[in-house]
């Protein structure tokens, strides 16, 4: 059951959405980084995913006593974050929602930062800076540099900022809700909608950060998984991606390749891991994605396409896939920079830019 005692809080300018799943989780620490360090009308709805409300309510302790925190619970044993997210997004009445891990923190002043930028630009839609717990800039998405507002779903590069941290339009995407029954990915969906609606939508550049931790080993998006379930996200982005422009399918794509390909084989370094049957769904899932964006390996460097060539052929040994993955992360050397076309050397995509535009991010 929820905790369902209306509070004495007014319609709040901003509904914060805390998915937690377990008591053994700091979820303290992010809703007291929320409360405790900004002076809009907020609210943060902890959503206790198949977990009873009066462990978490005990982690919280006085703050579950703050006319600002609401717990809630929702029980479908599903392991997806898809769920609480969605129940805590229901039950939003404020002009914007913001969505925030149980693991990770705010730096103060961060919903009042977002706030400003979005009444200065009258943007549907807040990007905040991120950091990791030791102050280091998470690069993503690598935006135009020093672009703050009226940010472009393709030319800004969206798609590699793949959660909607920040702040979203109610009135505008209060209908969005995240892919239900989905392990990882679940967010992808949201967000894609986000960036290629051409909604307005502003980067908090200089604000205060959004701080991701890693102390929790138990992360769901941690833990590997088959390539058919790491991709169950895909039919219903490519769906979605049949209304898209030309130039937001080839954005994504490069994107889904550079990420969640490569990355899927840079994790399981075991070529005894890359079974037949596993590297014919990889095969499959990016043919799937290729099919609605032909050109979208083009930008890639010489290492990334010699990866994506044994990822398109299974017959090419799972040792030979694995060193490549290794290969493109070995940046600076020519063959990460250069593209098989000269032309290609200075597209959007390509490494060079894209390489300047995240270190741009990084400041």
């Amino acid at each position: 059951m929820s905790d369902e005692k209306q509070r004495s809080v007014v319609r709040p300018a901003v509904d914060v959405v805390v998915a937690v799943h377990t008591p053994e989780r700091p979820v303290e620490r992010a809703v007291g980084s929320v409360v405790g360090h900004n002076t809009c009308d907020l609210r943060v709805t902890v959503v206790c995913h198949d977990t009873p409300l009066d462990g978490i309510r005990h982690r919280l302790a006085g703050l579950a006593d703050d006319p600002r925190v609401r717990l809630v619970e929702h029980l479908d044993g599903v392991r997806s974050p898809a769920g609480p997210f969605n129940k805590g997004l229901e039950l939003a009445s404020a002009d914007f929602t913001s969505v925030m891990g149980s693991d990770d923190v705010l730096r103060p002043g961060a919903v009042d930062s977002w706030l400003a930028r979005q009444r200065a630009d009258g943007a549907d839609v807040v990007i905040t800076r991120l950091e990791h717990a030791s102050g280091r800039a998470v690069p993503t998405p690598p935006v135009r540099p020093w672009r703050r507002s009226r940010l472009d779903g393709a030319r800004d590069r969206l798609a590699y900022r793949s959660a909607p941290l920040g702040l979203v339009s109610r009135e505008r995407f209060g209908h969005l809700r995240f892919t239900p029954g989905v392990a990882v990915g679940e967010d992808i969906e949201y967000v894609l909608a986000l960036w290629f609606s051409g909604a307005s939508i502003s980067f908090d550049r200089g604000g205060p950060a959004y701080v991701i931790n890693d102390d929790a080993g138990d992360r769901v998006t941690f833990s590997r998984k088959p390539v058919a379930a790491e991709f169950a996200f895909l039919p219903a982005v490519l769906a979605a991606a049949s209304s898209w422009s030309a130039a937001a399918r080839r954005a994504y794509a490069v994107k889904f390749l550079r990420v969640q390909v490569f990355g899927a084989v840079l994790n399981r370094p075991e070529p005894s891991w890359w079974t037949r049957e596993e590297r014919d769904a990889l095969r499959d899932q990016v043919r799937a994605v290729l099919a609605v964006a032909p050109g979208a390996a083009a930008p890639l460097s010489l290492a990334d396409r010699r990866l994506l060539d044994a990822v398109l052929d299974p017959g090419v040994p799972a040792s030979v896939l694995v060193e490549r993955a290794r290969a493109r992360r070995r940046f600076g050397r020519p063959e990460t920079v250069l593209t098989r076309a000269p032309r290609r050397l200075l597209d959007r995509e390509a490494p060079i830019r894209f390489m300047i535009s995240s270190l741009v991010a990084q400041r």
